[in-house]
C-alpha cells in the first residue's frame, strides 16, 4: 500500500466548487470533467467523488449556491430604511453590481449554454425571477405589471452583459449603472 500523499490544504466541497465555477466559466461544462477539476487543484479525481458523485453535481451545487448569495444581497436590500422606490432601485443596483462583482457566477447562472445543464438552470432562475419581480411589483407600488417587470430584468441583464463581457468592473461603470437603473424606473412608473 502506497502512503496517502500529503497535501497543504485539505480538500473541502467549497474549495472545489469555487475551482469548477472558474473552468466552467472560462472553458464550458461540456470541457470540464472530473479529472480537469482534480488536476487543477492538484488532486487524484477519485477524491472529487469523496464530495460529489458527477460534474453535473458540482455543477448544480455551484448553481444552488450561487443563487443563494444573489439573493442574499438583494434581501439585504429589504432591511434598508427609505422609500420603496429607493429600495427597488437598489434592488436593481445590487443585481447589476453582483453581475459585475461575481461575472463566473453570473456566466453560470445566466449565460450557460449547455444543453446538458439546462434542465439545472430552469428551476434555479425562474426562482430567482419570481423572487425578483414580486420584489419589484411592491416596490414600485404595484405599478410594474408582467411586461414591465419582464423589460427591468432583461435590461439590468442586458446591462451586466455588455459591461462585464467588456471585462469593467462596477467602480467603472457605477454612474452609468445609477443612469441606467434610473431611465428604467422612469419608463416603468410613468
Amino acid at each position: 500500500m502506497t502512503p496517502r500523499k500529503v497535501v497543504e490544504n485539505e480538500l473541502t466541497r467549497e474549495i472545489i466548487l469555487d475551482t469548477a465555477r472558474i473552468l466552467f466559466a472560462d472553458t464550458g461544462y461540456q470541457h470540464v470533467s472530473m479529472r480537469k477539476i482534480a488536476t487543477e487543484l492538484g488532486y487524484s479525481h477519485g477524491a472529487l467523488y469523496y464530495h460529489f458523485r458527477n460534474k453535473a453535481e458540482i455543477f448544480y451545487a455551484i448553481i444552488l449556491k450561487d443563487f443563494a448569495l444573489l439573493d442574499t444581497e438583494l434581501q439585504s436590500v429589504f432591511k434598508m430604511k427609505g422609500t420603496d422606490l429607493e429600495k427597488g432601485r437598489q434592488v436593481m443596483l445590487s443585481f447589476i453590481k453582483f453581475g459585475m462583482d461575481h461575472p463566473n457566477h453570473y456566466e453560470l447562472m445566466f449565460l450557460t449554454k449547455d444543453k446538458e445543464v439546462k434542465s439545472y438552470l430552469k428551476q434555479e432562475p425562474n426562482k430567482s425571477y419570481e423572487r425578483f419581480a414580486k420584489t419589484i411589483h411592491q416596490l414600485t407600488e404595484k405599478k410594474a405589471g408582467p411586461k414591465e417587470i419582464w423589460f427591468v430584468l432583461l435590461s439590468v441583464h442586458g446591462f451586466v452583459t455588455v459591461h462585464s463581457r467588456n471585462d469593467q468592473t462596477y467602480d467603472e461603470v457605477k454612474g452609468l449603472a445609477e443612469t441606467h437603473v434610473n431611465l428604467i424606473l422612469k419608463a416603468v412608473l410613468t
